[in-house]
C-alpha cells in the first residue's frame, strides 16, 4: 500500500514538471496579447477600453513598459480620471525622474486642486536623489575607503588617532548608512477613494483631522496593523491602508 501511495506521488510530479512551465507561458503569451490589444485599441483612440485591456495585462501578469505607463495615463487623462493619470505619471516619474515629468504632474495636481505634487524641495531633493544619487555615493565610497585606508596605516605604525578625528569618522560613516537606506526610508501613496479620513491615532475610533478627496498624494512613513502612518501638512496621521494606491 505505501508502496502504491508513493508511485502516486510520483506520478503528480512528474505531471506537475511537464504542465506547469506550459501554464506559465500560456499565462506571459496572454499578458502579451492583450498589450498588443490594448495598442490597436489605443491607436484608434478607444480611451477606456485600451485603458482597461492594459491593466488587464498587468494583472495576467505583463510588466508595465514605460510606454505603457504613459499610455496609460494619456488615456485616462482623455476620460477626465485625474487619480489615476498621476498615479501612473508617479510611476513613470519614479523610474526615470526628470523635471519635465514632475512639473507636469504638478500643474495638473494644481488645475484640480490636489496637493502632494508641489515642485518643493522635498520633491527636488527626490529628483536630485534619483538622478545624481549613484555617483554621489560612488565618492563618498572612495572617500571611505581613503579613510579607512589611512586609518589602519596609522595602526599599523602605531600611531594616535585623535578623538576628534574618530568622531568625524563615525558621523560620516552613520550619513552613508543613512544614504545608502534612503529609498527604502521614502515611499509615497495617492487616495483612491473620494473620502479619505486623516485620524490621528491608528484607530477607526480616533478623531478624524480631516478628509481628503482621490488623487492626493502623500509619503508614507510606516504602518501599524491596516494603517498608514502619513506626513501631510507637516504633521503625522493615520489612514487606512486600503484608501491608498501605493507609488
Amino acid at each position: 500500500m505505501q508502496a502504491f501511495v508513493v508511485k502516486i506521488f510520483l506520478f503528480l510530479g512528474v505531471l506537475r514538471s511537464v504542465f506547469w512551465p506550459s501554464v506559465g507561458f500560456a499565462q506571459a503569451v496572454s499578458g502579451e496579447n492583450l498589450v498588443g490589444q490594448a495598442d490597436s485599441l489605443y491607436r484608434v483612440g478607444n480611451w477606456a477600453d485600451a485603458a482597461r485591456t492594459y491593466e488587464s495585462a498587468m494583472v495576467a501578469g505583463q510588466p508595465a513598459s514605460d510606454p505603457m505607463l504613459l499610455k496609460l495615463a494619456n488615456a485616462y487623462e482623455q476620460q477626465g480620471d485625474v487619480a489615476k493619470v498621476l498615479y501612473f505619471l508617479q510611476v513613470y516619474f519614479k523610474r526615470h525622474p526628470d523635471e519635465a515629468v514632475l512639473r507636469k504632474m504638478n500643474d495638473f495636481a494644481r488645475a484640480n486642486n490636489l496637493t502632494g505634487y508641489e515642485t518643493n524641495d522635498l520633491n527636488y531633493f527626490y529628483l536630485f536623489y534619483r538622478q545624481y544619487g549613484v555617483y554621489l555615493l560612488s565618492v563618498m565610497l572612495l572617500l571611505g575607503i581613503y579613510v579607512f585606508s589611512v586609518l589602519l596605516i596609522k595602526s599599523m605604525r602605531h600611531e594616535p588617532t585623535s578623538t576628534q578625528l574618530k568622531t568625524l569618522i563615525l558621523v560620516y560613516f552613520v550619513a552613508l548608512l543613512t544614504f545608502i537606506n534612503l529609498p527604502e526610508g521614502y515611499d509615497a501613496g495617492i487616495t483612491n477613494t473620494n473620502q479619505v479620513f486623516l485620524r490621528t491615532e491608528p484607530s477607526a475610533a480616533a478623531p478624524v483631522v480631516a478628509t481628503l478627496g482621490k488623487g492626493n498624494k502623500m509619503n508614507i512613513l510606516g504602518s501599524t496593523d491596516i494603517w498608514w502612518r502619513v506626513f501631510w501638512n507637516n504633521k503625522l496621521y493615520y489612514v487606512r491602508k486600503d484608501t491608498l494606491w501605493i507609488i
